[in-house]
């Protein structure tokens, strides 16, 4: 349901609650209606002044293009009134427009000095769009083309499109206003690997070049946007294609740079400048490398950003230093002014507070009244700080930077949707009921699989959520989450599954929020208590019904829900499967139970089904349409980035007599991660014996993870790991009648002060060799400097212990035992001979 009655003009802004999705009440129909405007097949006229803006003729070849879709119909544009059904135009631009203005027959009251205004309504028997400046007619021009039934995700969401015998339209005036928020817009970035691969497949070129920037361009202003910021990881806009600028400003799109590129620059332009990014000792170069942005972009509107931060989005610096940044943003607006031949006042500027920056702010720097000064979320969807009410005065507003992706600590979040709806919504509306109305971007990663966030940000931006007031007063001010939802599902499934698609569709956002995919692990959800399996079953339960809704669309409906709802449940849903599967396992593991190995069997299979899911949508969906947009690894992480080379398959354990034999191969040695023992054992001991157990600690070290007793207080007799290895001696190499055993361990001290701890060695049951592996980490003269420092400083002590071998053909065994408490093992490396010295102790031959 939208926000506006079929009314006058004079009435319009009167009447502006918002309920659903954001546009003009609803004058196309299919059936009947007050006039007809074409039937299939048929031939017809458009009329546009050949002085309107070039913005508004590419508009109406798409709107030509729709018609084409939906009917059928041939549109032929024509700069002469008589004859045409539709007459398009900008008040000031158009001798059309103006002429009708002037005749009385539209009320140019109503778009003179407005923003991005528009109206519809009926004008001699022809339907005429009028807007206050291009982009009002633009979005004009793109409302009759939803109404007729072209979604403004018919390209990048494939929402399908309808096709009708007739399209009729109703007398009347028709608008959707003003925005709330000036400056309304995304932000790509984030975009390796998916949006640079699927670029690749798609358009040939290792960057955004002007035909991939015009399908966005489009999806932008089709949700009434104005704004962007392009993607910077790997490409630069301005540089990669001089076409890009040009298509943006005809388009009809202002430009910015994200917050740590200013003057118009991207962050890939530096490469290969003298010095280094610091303006207190570089100052000449860096003004001369920003002069050339704000030159090259002086022809358009794009919005200017000010400030500086660390190269590469880092901190400035490690003090705060707050006359340096005045001194850029003072020389910054310099440069503004000389390019653009008039006051920096007068072109707009933006300053954003990222992270380090709101200490800058804090600490009292100020800057010019005309600058929009653009605070930030949290990158977690959470408003870090609003403006008080003097500060809400500044002629340059204030700005919302937002993000439903994000690069960072504690963890990327890149792979799917994970933003709840309803936290969106009311922080956005805290924002905006806090001053923060002058500039809106949303930070989208990819854009796929952002598409509902995007489409909730930005009608919220263009309408804003409706003021407290009117929200204690009527459920109706507010911005009605359940009919967006609904009207947005509507579009490609109907609206009799509208209902279901968008209770669905909100349930995941509600499941996702919970804990993103980067985050999730085996210790997420309580094992024991029954929460893990109640999870589990939320989500098996949704993606039955999800599948069930699938089954029942049309074939060309079902790629819209696949991509936006079925798909994103579907890798939740086995994820979660997956990890609840490998914490059964690993519980079992523990207990010594053989139940373990059908959890691993189920945790291996779910791991490679979401490459399978994966490959699915990026080979089969809509013919491969998408190939690459779903590349993101999201399995695996042991820090806060996806700095690893593949997804990785979680850690499960099996019960069987040749479990974790690793191989030689030929290699002349064996490398083995201290987590990949074959057996354990914990016999009973003084104290703690219940509870004593081998303890895996993922990530520990410089390879896989360490392993010890716990609970560190433990008495560890009786402890011990055995690890097999098979070994087949050549005939071409001599076989050693010794090997050398090289025992990796955590640079654990003497914390008891016994004079070093020690652990025992042993081969095939042979006589154990017992090792003080820390005797000499401490701080005395003659280890300081030659042992101490250097060892604990690499975080491992190596330590290689010499051992009789009997050489025959087979499996054998090496058994570490610790004899004092504290001490994890990380790897170790059996030396047959062909072994050279590694940072990393070499690579596993593993085999189970």
């Amino acid at each position: 349901m939208s926000y506006l009655k079929k009314t006058t003009v004079g009435l319009l802004m009167a009447l502006m609650p918002a309920l659903g999705t954001v546009a003009a009440d609803r004058f196309v129909h299919f059936d009947k209606g007050d006039m007809q405007l074409c039937t299939s097949g048929t031939s017809f006229n458009i009329c546009v002044s050949d002085n309107d803006n070039i913005g508004v003729q590419l508009a109406l070849k798409n709107l030509a293009n729709d018609f084409r879709s939906v009917c059928d119909a041939s549109v032929t544009m024509t700069t002469d009134i008589e004859g045409a059904r539709i007459v398009v135009g900008t008040l000031g631009s158009s001798s059309v427009i103006d002429q009708l203005a002037k005749q009385g027959k539209i009320n140019s009251r109503e778009l003179k000095g407005k923003t991005e205004k528009y109206i519809i309504t009926t004008v001699d028997g022809r339907l005429v769009i009028a807007g206050s400046d291009r982009r009002g007619t633009i979005y004009g021009i793109y409302e009759l083309s939803r109404q007729i039934g072209v979604s403004p995700w018919y390209y990048w969401m494939d929402v399908p499109i309808s096709k009708h015998n007739s399209i009729y339209v109703d007398n009347g005036v028709y608008t959707d206003g003003e925005p709330a928020v000036r400056y309304r817009g995304i932000f790509l970035n984030d975009e390796a690997p998916c949006l640079t691969s699927w670029v690749k497949n798609t358009f040939g070129t290792g960057y955004g070049d002007h035909r991939f920037y015009e399908k966005v361009f489009e999806l932008v202003l089709r949700l009434k946007g104005n704004y962007m910021w392009p993607a910077m990881w790997g490409w630069a806009f301005y540089a990669n294609d001089s076409l890009n600028s040009k298509t943006a400003n005809d388009m009809g799109i202002m430009m910015g740079t994200s917050h740590h590129e200013p003057m118009a620059r991207s962050q890939q332009e530096w490469r290969g400048h003298p010095g280094k990014w610091d303006y207190a000792t570089n100052k000449k170069v860096l003004d001369e490398f920003w002069q050339g942005g704000v030159e090259r972009n002086k022809n358009t509107e794009d919005v200017i950003t000010i400030g500086m931060r660390g190269d590469g989005d880092e901190a400035m610096s490690e003090e705060k230093n707050v006359a340096l940044l005045e001194s850029v943003i003072a020389n910054q607006r310099k440069l503004i002014s000389k390019a653009r031949g008039k006051k920096a006042s007068e072109v707009p500027q933006m300053w954003a507070l990222y992270k380090e920056v709101m200490d800058y702010y804090d600490s009292g720097m100020r800057v010019p009244d005309d600058i929009t000064i653009m605070l930030c979320d949290d990158n977690w969807g959470n408003v870090r700080r609003v403006p008080t009410l003097k500060e809400r005065k500044r002629k340059g507003g204030w700005g919302l930077y937002y993000h439903v992706d994000y690069v960072g600590a504690p963890r990327n979040t890149k792979t799917l949707n994970v933003t709840p709806v309803e936290n969106m919504w009311e922080q956005l509306s805290l924002a905006y009921n806090n001053g923060l109305q002058k500039l809106w971007i949303l930070n989208v990663g990819d854009l796929k699989p952002m598409e509902y966030p995007i489409q909730l940000f930005m009608d919220m931006a263009w309408r804003g959520p409706g003021s407290e007031e009117l929200r204690v007063k009527s459920e109706e001010s507010k911005f009605d989450i359940d009919a967006h939802l609904n009207e947005f599902c509507e579009t490609f499934v109907g609206s009799d599954k509208a209902e279901e698609a968008a209770r669905i569709l909100k349930l995941y956002s509600k499941y996702a929020g919970r804990c993103t995919p980067e985050m999730l692990d085996a210790n997420t959800y309580n094992l024991a208590t029954g929460e893990w399996a109640e999870v589990v079953d939320e989500l098996k339960t949704l993606e039955l019904e999800a599948l069930r809704q699938y089954a029942s669309l049309t074939e060309a409906q079902k790629p819209a829900y696949y991509q936006s709802i079925f798909f994103p449940i579907e890798v939740l849903s086995n994820l979660y499967q997956m990890y609840y599967a490998q914490a059964q396992n690993n519980a079992l593991h523990a207990k010594g139970d053989a139940a373990m190995n059908q959890w691993a069997d189920k945790c291996e299979a779910c791991f490679k089904r979401d490459a399978e899911l994966m490959k699915e949508y990026n080979t089969q969906l809509c013919g491969g349409k998408w190939n690459g947009m779903m590349t993101q690894k999201h399995i695996g992480y042991t820090s806060w980035n996806d700095d690893f080379p593949a997804d990785i398959q979680p850690t499960v354990y099996r019960a069987d007599s040749i479990q974790n034999v690793f191989y030689e191969d030929g290699k002349g040695y064996v490398s083995m991660e201290a987590e990949h023992f074959a057996e354990s054992q914990v016999e009973s001991g003084k104290s703690n014996v219940d509870s004593r157990k081998w303890e895996v600690i993922p990530g520990m070290g410089r390879t896989l993870s360490g392993v010890t007793v716990m609970p560190v207080t433990a008495d560890v007799n009786g402890a011990s790991l055995t690890y097999k290895f098979n070994y087949t001696p050549s005939a071409n190499t001599q076989t050693p009648s010794t090997v050398k055993i090289h025992v990796v361990t955590k640079s654990t001290l003497d914390y008891l002060n016994k004079g070093g701890l020690t652990y025992s060695v042993s081969i095939d049951g042979g006589k154990p060799v017992t090792v003080n592996f820390n005797s000499d980490m401490n701080e005395a003269p003659e280890n300081i400097y030659t042992k101490y420092y250097p060892t604990i400083a690499r975080r491992v002590i190596e330590k290689v212990v010499e051992l009789p071998f009997m050489v025959s053909s087979g499996i054998h065994t090496l058994t570490i035992t610790p004899n004092d408490p504290g001490i994890v093992f990380e790897k170790f490396v059996i030396d047959l001979g062909g072994y050279q010295p590694q940072y990393l102790f070499g690579t596993e031959s593993m085999r189970k």
